[in-house]
């Protein structure tokens, strides 16, 4: 009897380690290391990291909690590493500071066929807009007088501060700057030089503007931040009277603002060739970027530590989920998303292939 309760306590220490071994596989994280699934539950363990607009922290917040929760219907515990930044800064992470990561999310996708492809990767897609719009509080100076007529008027008030992103890292910066060169052309006053030109060292020859690798400013009414979301803290307490900002940020943060004409505001697809007439040179790439209506890009890298799961949270983002969610969030979705390049078969069913 004692014999045969040896041999049934081995078995049953065979069966406890064979099935630790099972569930034991590995999948590969954001890094170089792996990592073990979970004994408890069986799902594999693993991380994403994803390097993303500012203007984009909020929905990708909810994309990603939804798809940690559909992750585990496929079999991962999923942890999401969501780094914000300026898109331009995002990219620059991968291309000159080496940095790894699954997923580049850009507010303005022309970023990535420029700095991405082909060393870096071999798609991208195309998946929302928005439009510039200027947001304060009732704590600003005049806010009960701004409006989309005069804002140009009331910014260039003495007592008036404003501010706006940094163009060589952020798209919304250099959309900002295109606006109020936009302006010049709308208005026919010289709206540019008065808020840009005499307050900081950004100028501009003709309709071309130049921002300089070493952003200056000269007075202390402009107020620049490496990302256009940096601002809304001060904007919200009140420290700083105006900024330019994406309208789902201003509506996210529930923000008043002004719309802009629809001639200066990048929204409008229809003016894609009046937009067109502005440009801006970047000192931190050299690169020079037409003003353009308003479109986010999202890849996945080439060297994905973890490609196949990045590749499914992609097809979930692009997903009528994703759409919903970014809806949510009073941000506009393309629909259906507009894919470019190699497109993987994961996400062909999800997008309309252009090239």
């Amino acid at each position: 009897m004692k014999k045969m309760s040896l041999v049934i306590l081995g078995v049953l220490i065979f069966a406890v380690i064979a099935s630790g071994c099972i569930g034991g596989s590995e999948v590969k994280d954001s890094g170089t290391r792996s990592v073990s699934s979970s004994g408890e539950t069986g799902l594999k363990k693993a991380t994403l990291k994803i390097f993303h607009a500012g203007s984009l922290s909020e929905p990708l917040k909810d994309v990603g909690e939804a798809f940690r929760e559909y992750a585990k219907t496929i079999g991962y515990d999923v942890e999401i590493q969501a780094e914000a930044s300026g898109s331009v800064m995002a990219v620059r992470k991968v291309t000159d500071l080496g940095k790894k990561a699954d997923i580049v999310v850009v507010a303005d996708y022309t970023l990535i066929p420029q700095l991405l492809v082909p060393d870096y990767t071999d798609f991208y897609v195309l998946f929302a807009t928005n439009e510039i719009v200027i947001a304060f509080t009732d704590k600003s100076k005049y806010s009960d007088e701004i409006n989309s007529d005069n804002w140009y008027e009331i910014l260039a008030k003495p007592d008036v501060s404003f501010g706006f992103s940094d163009p060589n890292q952020d798209p919304c910066g250099y959309r900002s700057v295109m606006v109020m060169k936009l302006a010049d052309l709308y208005y026919g006053k010289s709206i540019f030089e008065t808020l840009v030109e005499k307050n900081t060292n950004i100028y501009a020859e003709g309709d071309h503007i130049i921002a300089p690798k070493d952003i200056q400013i000269k007075t202390d009414k402009v107020v620049i931040r490496p990302k256009e979301t940096d601002l809304t803290g001060l904007v919200e307490s009140g420290s700083l009277d105006y900024y330019f900002i994406y309208k789902s940020v201003a509506m996210q943060h529930n923000l008043k603002f002004i719309e802009l004409p629809r001639e200066i505001n990048l929204k409008d697809f229809a003016l894609a060739e009046h937009y067109g007439q502005v440009s801006i040179t970047l000192g931190s790439t050299g690169k020079t970027i037409k003003a353009k209506p308003i479109v986010y890009g999202v890849t996945v890298l080439g060297d994905a530590p973890n490609r196949e799961l990045a590749l499914a949270y992609l097809k979930f983002l692009l997903s009528e989920k994703g759409k919903e969610i970014f809806e949510e969030n009073y941000q506009d979705f393309i629909w259906p998303p507009v894919g470019f390049g190699n497109i993987p078969k994961e996400i062909r069913d999800e997008v309309k292939i252009e090239g």
